[in-house]
């Protein structure tokens, strides 16, 4: 499998653990802070909604005129990067920004699967904010699975916390 391959599956298998734990919580419940945990579901989905589109698109690609007319990307940015769980209820519809999550997913597994191992080496597309870890496409990419991946171990907290734990369909040995 080559390289390219390699990250647009581990990128697929990421976003369908996220989804997976998400369609868990019941939407009634997106907005709930957890004492102590301070955040709840709504913002977990919106930054990483940001985080692909960041991470995914716009460090190795550029800007996405298709995307920039669908999703408010700039009020979000404010939401889900720079503002706090607690400041975001009620300003986005479950349904709506769940629609725009699985399009985003949609959209950078597009980029990736266009790129050419030659690409994986190059450097980001230059942006204002720079990239916190990576300095060429592989690395932005590799970054993208593992802060997805970071994200569902505090949706899976989030999960126990409103409703109970994630069954993973393990079953119990015999004794």
């Amino acid at each position: 499998m080559n390289t390219v391959k390699l990250l647009a599956s581990q990128t697929e298998d990421a976003y369908q653990w996220a989804n997976k734990l998400i369609e868990t919580i019941p939407e009634e419940k997106w907005n709930f802070t957890p004492e102590g945990l301070e955040t709840n579901l709504t913002w977990q989905t919106g930054h990483l909604l940001m985080s692909f589109y960041f991470h995914a698109i716009m460090v190795i690609s550029g800007h996405q005129m298709d995307i920039i007319k669908q999703i408010p990307l700039k009020e979000y940015d404010l939401y889900f990067t720079r503002g706090y769980p607690q400041n975001i209820v009620g300003k986005v519809k479950p349904d709506v920004l769940k629609s725009q999550f699985l399009f985003m997913q949609k959209r950078s597994l597009e980029e990736i699967n266009s790129l050419s191992e030659t690409d994986l080496k190059s450097s980001l597309h230059h942006t204002e904010v720079p990239h916190p870890i990576a300095n060429t496409k592989f690395e932005a990419l590799d970054w993208n699975i593992k802060h997805t991946m970071w994200h569902c171990g505090q949706i899976g907290i989030l999960k126990r916390m409103i409703n109970g734990r994630y069954d993973f369909g393990l079953k119990k040995a015999d004794n």
